[in-house]
């Protein structure tokens, strides 16, 4: 998934020239349809490669200039039982000749790797789809363990739908025989076998594949060799055989993006980068203090590769430890950053708070997952708003961003630390697993295009006193932003008291003064209350009288249910939320325009509550908590209802 590429706009001229194209049979062979769009499932046992299929094959989209938007769907089981259903592993991919918003609501074709797979995942078909299965794994034993008395390849269950059966195991061994692999090693290259047959179903390039396979497997050449065989095969066998009489086109959306280049991106990693980008920015070095944990463990794995950029990475015993590294970094002089999800959030909380009291910048990272608890580890969900906003003892405001796509994240990553250097508080960051797992297409900037984040340290003294001598107080403000100062530990005379009991207004001397205390809390209140956001854009073209209000991930499925209302003739108003704490300042004149306010949200209202107190706005949620994203149709007859209510 990192393979750079030109605009879809520059590849479009030249989408006849691939390997696909250059190897399609005559015409009247085989029927070549062209298509604008289609959605791909591939399903299979956790240990049977199906993200990798998926990112191999999404890859290769992103290269030929599709827009294309994915969802890799992971078992909550570190290794479930194989063949079960807990363990099923599932990567879809959406891709399109036009711009598109999300993974897709149901696949037109399943690629089912096992009984299980298929069990899984069969709902969510429509009927007239195409279903390849591995007749290989449909044994009498293998159907028992999930359930089904007959197989369903049989019994007339799938009748609605266009099945191919495919021996996938049988032909990637037969194709491997020369290798001197055990029957077990080869059956491991069967989803290459699956990939193969995919791309020629879809013209999909195969160089980068086969270059991704010899790099992947570079000390292992043999392994390497069979992995490209075994591809090679699946493409051949869907050149030849006779159960599939037709292969499909979708062209490059030549139309979707403005001109640039372009790489295909996952949430996790543009959060990385724009990390990175935003210390080059402010010319600071950049620390994570980290703890592995899912789904947000990639971003630790991504900046551990970038000690070239001045980045160092900690992985620490704990969460607290983590955080805690985190920001004594911050107090000596580094853009600190910490990362975790919804369980580590709340091992954070006392540390956040620390922050909040010292005044320094630092950025917590929450990638959000199901809960409570450890909860659904593996799935999305955006229950963390409301710990994100209270989650600490006594009076602790934190500004909160939250991304909206995958490739947004970069641009949010950068957002929040140039609220965390500006104001010197800790910003969270809310994303979440459907952001940190999935990937779009994301146009590289120009470093011009970044925001300058350069900081300015404490030199020298900052007060004069009534006897005329000048000195350092920590907690002299910025009259714009409430800042206090940044001061380098070591600096000659810029010694200064730091920690979490409350200091006095100025001097930063320890103080249990009723009267100082309520100023300093009143004061990082307004400082956080007066961050500069930008206003709330609103996209109503026909003057709606209602208004559909997001925040973070919501955005695809919303946008896209919106659009399906307006292409029926509906009138309906769009806004998404990227500020959270504080909320931009005209929410409030943007929510009083409409008579009514729906907001969907993964969780049971969140944001709706803070809306309703802080407005007395009677905003109504549309809520889903079962970790999965909402479904454009689903979100689209919700709207619907309230348009018509």
């Amino acid at each position: 998934m990192t393979s750079q590429v030109s605009s879809p706009a520059e590849q479009a001229d030249g989408a006849d020239s691939t390997l696909v194209g250059e190897q399609r049979k005559p015409a009247g062979v085989k029927d070549v349809q062209r298509l604008d769009r289609v959605i791909i499932r591939f399903a299979g046992d956790s240990g049977d490669g199906m993200q990798l299929t998926g990112d191999r094959f999404t890859s290769e989209t992103a290269s030929f200039g599709n827009d294309l938007s994915t969802l890799p769907n992971f078992p909550a089981e570190i290794r479930a039982p194989a063949g079960t259903l807990p363990g099923v592993s599932s990567f879809q991919l959406h891709f399109a000749d036009h711009d598109i918003l999300t993974p897709g609501d149901a696949p037109n074709v399943l690629v089912a790797m096992n009984p299980a797979a298929l069990k899984a995942n069969i709902g969510d078909v429509p009927r007239g789809a195409e279903i390849i299965v591995n007749t290989d794994e449909f044994t009498k034993r293998a159907l028992q363990k999930v359930g089904y008395s007959a197989s369903p390849l049989d019994d007339g269950s799938l009748d609605g739908y266009s099945l191919h059966p495919v021996p996938l195991t049988t032909l990637t061994v037969e194709a491997l025989k020369d290798f001197g692999l055990t029957r077990k090693e080869a059956e491991r290259s069967k989803n290459m076998f699956a990939l193969g047959l995919l791309s020629w179903m879809y013209h999909r390039p195969t160089e980068g594949t086969e270059k991704f396979l010899k790099t992947k497997f570079a000390k292992k050449p043999d392994i390497a060799a069979a992995n490209i065989a075994a591809f090679r095969a699946g493409w051949n066998f869907g050149e030849t055989t006779e159960d599939f009489a037709v292969s499909y086109e979708v062209a490059p959306a030549a139309t979707a993006f403005p001109t640039g280049t372009y790489r295909n991106i996952s949430g996790n990693l543009a959060l990385s980068y724009g990390l990175v980008a935003a210390s080059r920015q402010a010319d600071l070095p950049l620390f994570l203090g980290s703890y592995p944990i899912t789904p947000a463990s990639d971003i630790l794995h991504e900046l551990s590769r970038h000690k070239n950029f001045g980045v160092r990475t900690f992985q620490a015993e704990d969460e607290i430890a983590g955080i805690g590294a985190a920001l004594g970094a911050a107090f000596g002089g580094s853009l600190a950053v910490t990362t975790t999800s919804g369980p580590g959030v709340a091992l954070k909380s006392e540390t956040i708070g620390l922050a909040v009291s010292m005044e320094l910048p630092l950025l917590v990272l929450d990638i959000q997952r199901g809960g409570p608890s450890t909860g659904l580890p593996t799935k999305t969900e955006q229950a963390d708003l409301l710990q994100a906003m209270f989650g600490r003892n006594g009076e602790a405001p934190v500004p909160i961003v939250a991304p909206c796509t995958p490739a947004d994240c970069f641009d949010a990553a950068i957002e929040a630390a140039r609220i965390a250097l500006t104001y010197r508080t800790p910003v969270m960051l809310l994303s979440d697993g459907y952001l940190a797992n999935g990937s779009e297409p994301w146009r590289i900037p120009d470093i011009d295009e970044l925001p300058d984040l350069t900081v300015q340290f404490a030199q020298g003294p900052n007060h004069t006193l009534d006897d005329g001598s000048e000195v350092f107080w920590p907690y002299k403000r910025d009259p714009q932003t409430l800042a206090r100062p940044w001061a380098i530990p070591g600096t000659p005379g810029l010694e200064h008291r730091i920690g979490g009991i409350e200091k006095q207004d100025g001097t930063g001397n320890i103080s249990y003064d009723p009267a100082n205390h309520d100023f300093m809390v009143r004061t990082r209140q307004a400082k956080i209350d007066g961050i500069d956001v930008p206003d709330l854009d609103v996209d109503d073209p026909h003057g709606a009288r209602t208004l559909v209000l997001g925040w973070g991930s919501t955005f695809g499925p919303i946008t896209a249910a919106v659009r399906r209302l307006r292409a029926s003739g509906e009138s309906i108003a769009q806004a998404h939320l990227r500020h959270l704490n504080p909320f931009p300042r005209n929410l409030g004149a943007v929510l009083k325009r409409y008579d009514r306010v729906v907001i969907p949200e993964m969780n049971l209202g969140q944001l709706a509550t803070l809306v309703r107190a802080k407005y007395l706005v009677d905003a109504h949620s549309y809520n889903q908590v079962n970790g999965m994203p909402f479904k454009a149709e689903q979100l689209a007859t919700a709207l619907k209802e309230a348009i018509d209510g």
